[in-house]
């Protein structure tokens, strides 16, 4: 019990937004009070199918929730949750954002959430509010019956946050209680009470509390009181009371529940075999995948950007792109620069190209690095890892964006639609970008034709030793982006290796909630031969059992096979060429002084 004058106010209300489900009216009552509210989505899939399929569901509601997200106290949490049974997520949640009070439309919620009420009272995960019915514009006379304990006292909190000057306490006992505001139950609320003369205190005495209270409740427009599962035996209780007033009282009601910890148990084991693992990641699916088009409001991305006071840099690797790197650094700059503030910078990371690819870059004032000259000390590599992980050193941002520049078809969605997870949701590291592949064969174009490495390699790979990751549609896409803070922990590998290898990486530092990925429409670039395929095929397999390695602690593959014999032929017949593809790690670049320097500048 507060010793002081007053009760802490409330400061941040949770209400879930169930998709074509409740909400909506538990937001209207959220709306009196002078807080913070926090929208969270909820997608409820039937038991006999797939989470997955609950992707569209999910994207629908982060629609919702953006359009409120317009309110300035409206803050609304993109990872939506789609589950079977979601309260359990629903708890894990409430926990780790810790508001003040969690607002639930009576009825329809708990049905919604499919718990009953005394699920959600028996061990609420905080403070829980329970609403029936419309609270006019501006409530006047606010009724709180009070008994006395931890629920009478946040009854009192959320009586005073709907009018801090209209609440009137009434006090009920029985005719053999002690007097009225003596009762040992009471006291300490009285002690508070008696020092807020803007609050109204009433004494009854009856054998019938509930019928008394619905007496007053007549005259009143909003009742708020405590509830309990306690045996109705009990002088505490007000079990039977609340019942009756949430069925009966002719005003709204509000029915509220003082929180303490969940059990631990209650929450899901990741570690319960193949099928937990089956669930793990058919949830992250349908909860961390999104469509570039919800993030094409492009002012909107870029006040979320401006609220959180992040700046966002793009990193452009290339490798003789001659012919397209020019509308890929004119198209970003003109729509996310110039149109929209959303990117602070542009750069290009060569990787030493004998074409005009930097002449263009800078001809376009964009700034250009040669990621061989950097960090010389260091033994430069080749490869297109060791470009991304020299980006860290050159650029500025909070958020680095990758994408490469040999995309045909560029169009800004390729930058905002991996940009926009990491800007609503604090929790996503690292956002990966999916999409159709053409595959041009001679003159015809196959739809679904592209990927192949993904497909033959990354993929069954990714299943067969990281089944959490199997859900990533397209493990190797050039197109992602991450906060610095993680990326500045992760090994680069200095090859074809780096996309699978930080993917990895990113997972086992920060979890799968921490991956996101977003559907980017369709990518046409330029294909590469089969014997290009095979050599990325060979630097991914050493990279996940370079991973594997240090997971085991004991050296997988030897040195000796780090070469590739590679089949020729030709007028003579076969022979075999031998080329030595060694995926090369680069350490964390927070660990290099040269970084560490710059960063502390």
């Amino acid at each position: 019990m507060q010793k002081h004058s007053e009760f802490a106010p409330i400061h941040t209300i949770l209400v879930p937004i169930i998709h074509e489900g409740p909400g909506q009216h538990a937001l209207e009552a959220a709306r009196h009070f002078d807080a913070k509210i926090i929208l969270v989505g909820v997608v409820i899939v039937p038991d006999d199918k797939s989470l997955s399929t609950g992707a569209a569901a999910a994207r629908a509601v982060r629609r919702v929730l953006r359009t409120h997200g317009k309110d300035e106290r409206i803050s609304g949490k993109t990872q939506v949750i789609v589950a079977h049974q979601p309260w359990k997520d629903l708890s894990k949640l409430l926990q780790d954002e810790k508001p003040d009070l969690l607002f639930l439309e009576f009825e329809s919620h708990p049905r919604a959430l499919r718990v009953t009420v005394d699920d959600i009272l028996t061990s609420p995960p905080c403070d829980v509010a329970l609403v029936r019915g419309k609270i006019s514009n501006k409530p006047k006379q606010v009724l709180v019956p009070v008994r006395g304990g931890p629920h009478a006292e946040l009854a009192v909190r959320v009586g005073l946050g709907l009018h801090s000057k209209g609440v009137t306490t009434l006090h009920i006992r029985k005719p053999d209680d002690p007097e009225a505001g003596t009762d040992a139950p009471y006291k300490g609320l009285a002690r508070v009470l008696d020092q807020m003369p803007e609050v109204q205190k009433k004494f009854e005495v009856t054998e019938e509390a509930a019928n008394k209270i619905l007496e007053y409740a007549k005259h009143a427009d909003v009742v708020v009181l405590g509830t309990t599962i306690q045996p109705i035996t009990s002088s505490a209780s007000l079990k039977y009371v609340a019942d009756r007033l949430l069925h009966e009282a002719p005003c709204a009601v509000i029915a509220v529940k003082s929180g303490r910890p969940m059990p631990q148990e209650m929450f899901f084991d990741e570690s319960a075999g193949t099928e937990a693992i089956s669930i793990l990641v058919d949830k992250w699916f349908a909860e961390n995948t999104f469509h570039a088009d919800e993030f094409n409001h492009l002012r909107e991305l870029a006040e979320l950007k401006r609220k959180q006071n992040v700046t966002i840099s793009l990193a452009l690797p290339a490798l003789n792109e001659e012919e397209t790197v020019r509308k890929v650094i004119h198209t970003m700059r003109k729509e996310l620069m110039e149109k929209a503030p959303l990117l602070d910078e542009i750069v290009l990371i060569d990787s030493n190209s004998t074409d005009r690819t930097r002449e263009i870059a800078e001809k376009e004032g964009i700034p250009v690095y040669i990621h061989q000259e950097l960090l010389k000390d260091m033994d430069p590599r080749p490869g297109k890892g060791e470009a991304l992980w020299k980006s860290l050193l050159v650029t500025k941002g909070d958020i680095i964006v990758w994408i490469d520049t040999d995309i045909v078809n560029i169009h800004p969605r390729f930058v905002y639609g991996i940009i926009g997870p990491l800007l609503i949701n604090p929790q996503v590291q690292l956002v990966k970008g999916f999409y159709r592949r053409p595959l041009r064969v001679g003159r015809k174009v196959q739809a679904g034709g592209g990927g192949r490495v993904t497909e033959l390699t990354a993929r069954p790979l990714l299943n067969l030793f990281y089944p959490e990751l199997s859900g990533v549609v397209q493990p190797l896409s050039g197109e992602y982006a991450g906060r610095r803070e993680a990326l500045e922990q992760a090994t680069f590998y200095s090859g074809y290796g780096v996309e699978t290898g930080l993917l990895i990486d990113i997972y086992e530092k920060f979890g799968l909630p921490a991956i996101a990925q977003v559907d980017l429409l369709e990518r046409i670039h330029h294909n590469q031969h089969l014997e290009a395929l095979s050599k990325m095929s060979f630097a991914i397999i050493q990279t996940v059992m370079r991973k594997l390695e240090k997971r085991f602690g004991q050296s997988l593959v030897d040195d000796v096979n780090r070469s590739m014999k590679l089949i020729r032929h030709n007028s003579k017949g076969y022979s075999l060429e031998v080329e030595r593809i060694a995926e090369h790690e680069r350490p964390p670049m927070i660990e290099v002084p040269e970084y560490r320097q710059r960063k502390e500048k």
